[in-house]
C-alpha cells in the first residue's frame, strides 16, 4: 500500500517562504504523477502544481512563477518550494499520487487526474 505523509507546514508572513515535503512509501509502477493540491475553509480542493514520472511540471495559474514541485529520488520524497506567500495562500495542503499501467508520452489535464493516494495535509497560514 502506497502512503504518503506530508510535513513543512506552519504560519509565515506575506511574502514569505515554506517547504513542504511528502514522503513516500513506495511505488507501484515506474509511470506516475503526483501532485500537491490545497483546500482552504469554505472552497473546493484545488490542484496546485503536478510533477510525473518523465519530469514535466504543471502549475495553476495562481501559483506561477511562486510555487516550485520537485522530488528528490533518491529520498523517496517530493518537495512544494513556496515563495513569495500570500495570505491566500492559506490552506491544507495534501500530497497526492498516482500510478499508471503504461508509458505515457504527456499527461493530459495532470491537476485533474485521478489521483487515489492521499496524505493526510498540512497547515499553511500566511498572514498579512
Amino acid at each position: 500500500q502506497v502512503q504518503l505523509m506530508e510535513s513543512g507546514g506552519g504560519s509565515v508572513q506575506a511574502g514569505g517562504s515554506l517547504r513542504l515535503s511528502c514522503s513516500i512509501s513506495k511505488y507501484d509502477t515506474y509511470n506516475w504523477a503526483m501532485a500537491w493540491f490545497r483546500q482552504a475553509p469554505g472552497k473546493e480542493r484545488e490542484g496546485v502544481a503536478v510533477i510525473d514520472s518523465r519530469g514535466t511540471t504543471t502549475y495553476a495559474d495562481s501559483v506561477k512563477g511562486r510555487f516550485t514541485i520537485s522530488k528528490d529520488n533518491t529520498k523517496n520524497t517530493l518537495y512544494l518550494q513556496m515563495d513569495n506567500l500570500k495570505p491566500e495562500d492559506t490552506a491544507v495542503y495534501s500530497c497526492a499520487a498516482v500510478f499508471f499501467m503504461m508509458a505515457f508520452l504527456r499527461l493530459s489535464d495532470p491537476l485533474n487526474l485521478n489521483y487515489n493516494y492521499w496524505g493526510q495535509g498540512t497547515q499553511v497560514t500566511v498572514s498579512s
